[in-house]
């Protein structure tokens, strides 16, 4: 059946703006027989506005470029050694809703990061997920015509500096982690089997094909 089929594509290290595009073209053309697809990347340097932001959350940008996304969600940064993660699904022939995507999002994380050891949860108040007080994940999504786009940013290995630069998703002095600061995994690599077994089996996919190519959009 196609709501068990997936597509997962590893695009590697690409921009921001380019890929935003590709999703948007991906959800305006696809149809009902069109399989699911995750993608998951890495983005160059970025603060991404949610459709939410406010000007007041961007606090010394620099040399960092700023782009207004069309996601759920307030300011963050994505950069190298960060894992991103694409949902382009069909909710409606998943059966799923916008909440219980949310939710099982944040379980593929929680579960991704105890396999490693660590101890993480969601909050009711501020999507994404935490260790302790701080943020290892962030969330934002956007539905159009039954499906969603955008997904999850988690920080493996990166630089969190540019953090400092704004208020992540709003949020004044909200402080950032990373799995390889906590014990967990040190690139995405070592991530990816682990992520790959959590996203197909928290969303019900056992016809899953990957491709890792890095030029296929």
């Amino acid at each position: 059946m196609q709501q068990n089929r997936l597509i997962i594509r590893q695009l590697g290290l690409r921009p921001y703006e380019p890929t935003w595009k590709d999703m948007h073209a991906f959800t305006d053309e696809r149809n009902a027989d069109t399989t699911d697809e995750i993608w998951l990347v890495e983005h160059e340097p970025v603060f991404t506005q949610g459709q939410a932001g406010k000007a007041e959350h961007l606090l010394a940008t620099g040399d960092i470029p700023v782009v207004q996304s069309d996601r759920g969600g307030q300011v963050t940064y994505h950069g190298p050694g960060q894992q991103v993660a694409y949902f382009l699904i069909d909710l409606k022939r998943k059966k799923l809703g916008v909440r219980e995507l949310v939710t099982s999002i944040e379980n593929i994380v929680i579960d991704t990061l105890a396999h490693y050891g660590i101890e993480s949860r969601a909050r009711p108040d501020a999507p994404g997920v935490y260790v302790g007080n701080d943020k290892i994940c962030s969330l934002g999504l956007r539905i159009r015509r039954g499906c969603s786009f955008h997904g999850l940013a988690l920080n493996v290995n990166m630089d969190l500096s540019p953090f400092l630069r704004i208020n992540p998703c709003g949020y004044e002095g909200m402080a950032m982690t990373q799995t390889v600061d906590l014990g967990g995994p040190a690139s995405l690599a070592e991530l990816y089997p682990v992520l790959v077994e959590k996203l197909t089996s928290h969303l019900g996919y056992d016809q899953v094909e990957s491709l890792t190519e890095s030029n296929q959009l």
